[in-house]
């Protein structure tokens, strides 16, 4: 991230948020309502009169859902100890079984470096799976795990099937000498062996870090070289797209590539005998020994997520058991209002943190529907038909799946039995308002094959605490292009770049006070400097995300994209860097400029900028080595949308690319607005993109 905002937020568009309202304007009309049964019924609601009766929560004022949160709200941020009373109200509410207690919930509130509830010892997974013994509010109905492959018939995995496989692979890592805090990594696609070998880590106190195997080598390199796992569990390939992609060389590669390694797990999703010195999979999940849960502190590393790598090194952020226990119990239960009896579907990959997101629907009850493959195989709909198949009541996806339905005229309501499904989610970018109304009026009219009462959240957070910061809340309207409100104990405010509040006008995501889930640190960063200067250099104690928010005066919140030059495409954070490391290998290229753009319509257009060496030339053939290897060595998701010749890359005077001037450029800013002249190499060259532009408005 930029050590500064940029000088000047840009102007939202028209698909981007609606017009900023002033405060005495009329509030739009709500696009839907949740009526008074649901209200009544939802978990939130009975978790603010619970709250209210036992910590102090302002009484809940009925017929008012909408003045009762945002009263929670405040009561959950409160300066005067808000925080801390929220979430101990929450560790009570959700039962979470502190094998030892905590000495106080909030010990420092500095950030970074927040204590959340020290003396605390728990186990992530020991929650997870509690709910097929009956623990935790009754045994769950239903299985824990559907699994769907394409082409295939979804296969449930039952509650003591999977406990039973935990608590044998978990055997079998520590007979490995596995010991908390080893690392334990994974090349697996979304299968239900991922999910295991999850949850055996954490059940050991070891951290768990992942990789999808449309990943290349080096980026996976990139990745667990930092962290030096000692197991590797990983598949021999894939199915995608009605394809089966071989994936043992790449797995032969990493084993060459990372010397710390014990032992390889061979997961034979091809149907493939293990390689040399590699342990079966079946063999090691096959003993159902009981699990046994090591007690780790509250603080102790649940799992390693990656951030993009713009700048270089992906960042391997450390996220906590208990902080990931304490706030996915909250966005999950009361936010997404998901239990026992629900199923619950994400499309995801392991390699973004949706995916864990997903798993920790098992926290509270739900079944999670796990699906390996194309989102549009055998055709647009497929995801939808993931949904029907599995009988799916919240169902998670991108705003651009939803883009590309409505454009393929895809009627997922009139077409499919989607009746079960009472909640349709979005994330990985701003839902644009034409996406909220294509949900809405595709079920509301769909008659008796959808649901009549389909509530739309769009939400928006991070990998960076694998959260939300603002989104589904099921007792309030939704209005359209917006998120509900931002989550509770969720101090999030809009920033101008002096650091004031900023309502009804663009703004930086900003974060208050700290939230449990935030990284603990970053791995191989002794002193914390590079994790300061991820989010805390612009506003020293205060979290800068990186996006650019409106805060309505009605508590909803506008997400106008990023405000930094990260690279988003499906939910997937990527990072400019590793591009420009394959691309720059080609001897025909000199310099490279990638840059993601947010469209008014809901796409996202990834170029690819090109300066050539002496003599080369941009035909159809350089096009296909600059695509066929990122694919390769990166990642389908890698390959730019267009290769486009520039005469030079533009630059600071320090040398760096002007990746974010360049993008606000592409989306409609002038030059003067988007960049100081006195601060670029050539700006001449900068009159490309602003030409460029006009011409794609």
């Amino acid at each position: 991230m930029p050590s500064q905002p940029p000088t000047e937020p840009p102007a939202p568009t028209a698909a981007s948020s609606p017009a900023a309202s002033p405060p005495s304007a009329p509030p739009p009309a709500a696009l839907w309502r949740p009526g008074p049964e649901r209200v009544a019924r939802a978990q939130l609601t009975r978790f603010h009169r619970w709250a209210a009766a036992h910590h102090g929560a302002p009484e809940p004022v009925p017929g008012d859902p909408e003045a009762d949160y945002a009263a929670l709200h405040r009561w959950s941020v409160a300066p005067d100890g808000g925080l801390a009373r929220f979430w101990q109200a929450a560790a009570e509410w959700f039962d979470v079984r502190f094998s030892s207690p905590y000495e106080t919930v909030l010990a420092d509130a500095a950030m970074p470096g927040a204590r959340w509830f020290p003396g605390a010892r728990l186990n992530y997974a020991e929650h997870a799976l509690r709910h097929d013994v009956g623990d935790g509010g009754g045994a769950a109905a239903g299985p824990a795990l559907l699994h769907v492959a394409e082409g295939a018939e979804p296969q449930p995995v039952s509650r003591a099937e999977l406990r039973a496989r935990v608590g044998s692979l978990a055997a079998e890592l520590r007979r490995l000498g596995v010991r908390p805090g080893d690392r334990v990594g994974a090349y697996l696609p979304n299968i239900p062996q991922a999910v295991v070998a999850l949850l055996a880590t954490a059940a050991v106190g070891a951290v768990w870090t992942s990789c999808s195997p449309d990943f290349g080598a080096r980026s996976v390199l990139d990745r667990f070289r930092q962290v030096e796992p000692v197991v590797l569990v990983t598949v021999d390939g894939y199915r995608y797209g009605g394809k089966e992609h071989d994936r043992r060389e790449t797995v032969a590669e990493l084993r060459r590539e990372l010397p710390t390694l014990r032992a390889v797990v061979h997961v034979p999703l091809l149907g493939t005998p293990p390689p040399d010195g590699a342990l079966e999979w079946d063999a090691l999940v096959a003993t159902g020994a009981e699990p046994v849960f090591e007690q780790v502190p509250f603080d102790h590393p649940l799992w390693v997520l990656y951030s993009s790598g713009t700048t270089g090194l992906p960042k391997a952020i450390v996220q906590s058991q208990g902080g990931i226990l304490l706030e996915h119990l909250k966005q999950l239960a009361l936010h997404c209002d998901l239990g026992p009896g629900d199923r619950f579907f994400w499309y995801t990959s392991t390699g973004w943190m949706m995916w864990n997101f997903l798993v920790s629907g098992l926290l509270v009850g739900a079944t999670v529907i796990t699906y390996d493959g194309s989102p549009g195989h055998p055709d647009v709909a497929g995801q939808w038909r993931v949904a029907e198949r599995t009988g799916a009541t919240f169902f998670g996806t991108s705003a651009a799946y939803v883009m590309a339905c409505r454009k393929a005229d895809v009627h997922p309501g009139r077409d499919l039995d989607l009746a079960r499904v009472r909640c349709v989610a979005t994330t990985g970018s701003p839902l644009p308002p034409d996406g909220f109304r294509w949900i809405h009026d595709e079920f509301h009219r769909a008659g008796p094959s959808g649901p009549a009462d389909m509530w739309i959240a769009s939400v928006s957070g991070g990998t960076d605490v694998c959260s939300c910061f603002a989104g589904a809340v099921p007792t309030l309207p939704v209005h359209v292009g917006e998120l509900q409100a931002a989550g509770l104990a969720t101090d999030l405010r809009a920033w101008d770049p002096a650091g004031e509040p900023v309502t009804d006008e663009v703004g930086e995501l900003v974060v208050t006070q700290p939230m449990p889930s935030m990284p603990v640190r970053f791995w191989n960063d002794p002193d914390g400097g590079r994790y300061r200067d991820s989010y805390f250099s612009t506003y020293p104690g205060v979290w800068r995300h990186g996006d650019w928010i409106t805060l309505t005066s009605r508590g909803s919140v506008v997400i106008h994209g990023r405000s930094d030059s990260t690279l988003n495409r499906q939910g997937v954070r990527m990072g400019s860097a590793d591009i420009y490391e394959v691309v720059e290998r080609l001897p025909e290229v000199r310099e490279s400029l990638v840059i993601g753009v947010e469209q008014p319509d809901g796409g996202y257009w990834m170029p690819l900028f090109v300066d050539l060496t002496p003599g080369a030339r941009l035909d159809d053939g350089l096009r296909n080595r600059i695509r066929d290897a990122l694919r390769a060595q990166l990642s389908p998701r890698h390959v730019p949308d267009e290769v486009i010749e520039v005469e030079a890359v533009p630059h600071t005077l320090t040398g760096k690319r002007l990746e974010v001037p360049v993008k606000r450029m592409l989306q409609g800013t002038p030059l003067e607005k988007a960049v100081n002249p006195g601060s670029v190499d050539r700006v001449e060259l900068l009159r490309f993109y602003e030409r460029l532009a006009r011409e794609r408005d």
